[in-house]
């Protein structure tokens, strides 16, 4: 079992992940020495038993003698309205609860009770290179991903089947059998076009032409592909929060595999020094940065920078108590002034910005301005 870097608080909480994220697996560690009450709505028994009477919740509750601390509760999004009854015990009864989910659709629908406060909220993601530990092997993880399943896999075709198997999952349980679209096809061509676009500023009108739909339907579907948990939108940096809405966002998968699977690329290798290989590390360290940054509670936020003359930066990090962070990624193993003239022309412009170079080199250097070091000191050095 891997040990995971999340840490809940004793107090009841939401715990949000996609599917296959290792949710069950670690509340069954986290209660080990308890004994809940556990609730699995993936059962259709079991949803349809409290979807019939929600206050059958209550009733079980009060019927444990008072003996019970804890209700571990899997998979809520299925039976949004139980959480009427789980407010209740939470508040009258001092019960304390665990709540998974691997869709937060319909409890943003505006009739679910989201608990106002009485339930923490943390996220469980695909592995980390820290929890991962001395099985941690980099190539791996830009190929087939971190999610548990992958990582105990043996065999390159294991964890090709097993992606591919995933990404089906993906459309038949949580798109298509949730009723979120009324047409899987063009949902389906979607996904593939987002999936090869993963990284890159999203252009909704090119991509509203590639799948024939309208502006307003795509943008519905990334919206869906938040809400479902399977990414996250990087939103443009600018000192005005009006300005910064005004900019098309980048959208990065949560899992370097599932990526590959939706994008068809599972069976093509990425080779060290080549544009694929150097994007699929940039999204590796994102995903790593937004990961830390949510097991550690640090409330950073997460940003990309670009000139209307098109000069870039990966990462901005808004810091609170901190200078913010100008981060350039490269999966070079060797870095020079040539990898650091963006940054250092940026830090000119942003006098109290501190900048980051993180790469595969080994060495610790110090560029004009620019810390360059290796991509996991790096984040340690960010803060995470």
């Amino acid at each position: 079992m891997f040990h995971r870097m999340l840490k809940p608080q004793q107090h009841s909480f939401f715990l949000f992940g996609p599917r296959g994220t290792g949710k069950t697996t670690f509340l069954r560690s986290f209660f080990a020495e308890k004994k809940p009450l556990w609730i699995d709505l993936l059962d259709p028994k079991t949803e349809d038993r409290y979807a019939r009477d929600p206050d059958t919740l209550i009733h079980e509750v009060e019927g444990s003698r008072g003996s019970l601390e804890w209700v571990v509760i899997d998979e809520v999004q299925k039976l949004p309205k139980l959480l009427d009854a789980v407010h209740f015990l939470i508040e009258k009864k001092g019960i304390k609860f665990a709540l998974t989910g691997s869709s937060a659709r319909k409890m943003k629908g505006g009739s679910a009770n989201l608990l106002a406060g009485r339930a923490f909220v943390y996220h469980l993601f695909p592995l980390t290179a820290v929890e991962l530990g001395s099985s941690f092997d980099l190539g791996s993880v830009l190929r087939w991903g971190s999610l548990p399943a992958v990582a105990r896999m043996g065999t390159e075709p294991e964890s090709s089947e097993f992606l591919r198997a995933y990404a089906l999952t993906y459309l038949k349980e949580e798109i298509w059998g949730e009723h979120i679209i009324r047409r899987l096809d063009p949902f389906r061509r979607f996904l593939e076009i987002a999936a090869q676009m993963n990284g890159e500023i999203v252009n909704y009108a090119n991509i509203a032409a590639d799948i024939g739909a309208d502006l307003k339907t795509v943008q519905s579907h990334y919206v869906i592909l938040e809400d479902t948990l399977v990414g996250v939108l990087l939103e443009p940096f600018h000192l005005s929060l009006r300005k910064r809405q005004r900019k098309n966002p980048k959208f990065y998968f949560f899992d370097t595999g599932v990526k590959s699977a939706l994008a068809r690329s599972l069976d093509q290798p990425l080779t060290p020094g080549s544009y694929a290989y150097g994007k699929a590390f940039e999204h590796f360290v994102v995903l790593e940065a937004f990961r830390r940054n949510s097991y550690l509670r640090k409330d950073f936020r997460f940003s990309y920078l670009r000139t209307k003359d098109d000069a870039e930066i990966d990462l901005v990090l808004e810091r609170p108590g901190l200078r913010s962070a100008f981060v350039e990624i490269k999966s070079a193993e060797r870095v020079d002034e040539r990898s650091t003239r963006t940054l250092e022309r940026f830090c000119r412009d942003f006098g109290r910005a501190e900048a980051f170079c993180l790469s595969r080199d080994p060495g610790v250097k110090k560029i004009g301005s620019v810390r360059a070091l290796p991509w996991e000191k790096g984040l340690g050095e960010l803060g995470l």
